[in-house]
């Protein structure tokens, strides 16, 4: 049975550059807003909320509301596409944030309220989509969650000895150490090349787009 390239750890590894980089992008370039954490942003939210900025508020609310229709699209796009064999669904839905960072990095300085509405629903599509690697869950636009999965894991392999733990756990090591470099090279680019700098990130989800090629998906194996 032919494996799906789409929960490939080489394919992780892109993606998780990809995240790490747009979320410093946005960081870096677009206002101080974050593209992929938004518990950041509900703080952020909040905080201008009580110190009475709601201008400001509204540069957070914005790309929330963008994380959640990005959700629920990508969720749609699973379930009417999931069963189409000439294309991956996932393959689908990577294509169209490709299409959004493209399109953000034409925006100007005074455009980042949308730019980031778009950074944020492009993350929202990414990280509802791709969510588990060989079997294990593990997340390409964020850490907290591979951290806790890190860090229980590796409590485990301590306790048991199982040498299985022990790998799980340097696995999402080794996510957090992608997404740390990806968050560097994105806050070097960014702060050199400008509001462009985002088609890096555009460029490593291209790779990944044609990485899943490499593998015709069995259409028994679960999507």
């Amino acid at each position: 049975m032919k494996k799906q390239m789409s929960d490939s750890w080489l394919l992780a590894v892109f993606l998780t550059l990809a995240g790490g980089f747009q979320d410093a992008y946005s960081y870096n370039c677009r206002g101080q807003v974050f593209a992929n954490a938004q518990t950041g942003n509900i703080v952020l939210l909040g905080q201008n909320l009580a110190t009475g900025h709601p201008g400001r508020a509204l540069h957070y609310l914005l790309p929330l509301l963008a994380f959640v229709l990005g959700v629920y699209l990508a969720e749609l796009v699973r379930r009417r596409f999931q069963h189409v064999t000439r294309i991956h669904w996932r393959q689908t839905v990577l294509l169209g944030e490709i299409a959004l960072l493209a399109v953000t990095g034409f925006f100007p300085q005074t455009m980042n309220v949308p730019a980031n509405i778009l950074l944020s629903f492009a993350c929202a599509m990414q990280v509802n989509t791709f969510r588990k690697f060989r079997g294990l869950s593990c997340a390409t636009t964020m850490c907290i969650g591979n951290m806790r999965a890190a860090a229980s894991l590796l409590c485990g392999y301590h306790q048991t000895h199982d040498p299985e733990l022990r790998r799980q756990s340097l696995h999402y090591y080794f996510v957090i150490a992608v997404f740390a470099v990806g968050a560097a090279v994105g806050a070097v680019l960014s702060q050199r090349i400008g509001e462009p700098a985002i088609w890096i990130a555009a460029l490593l989800q291209l790779i990944g787009f044609f990485l899943m090629f490499a593998h015709t998906p069995d259409p028994d194996e679960p999507a």
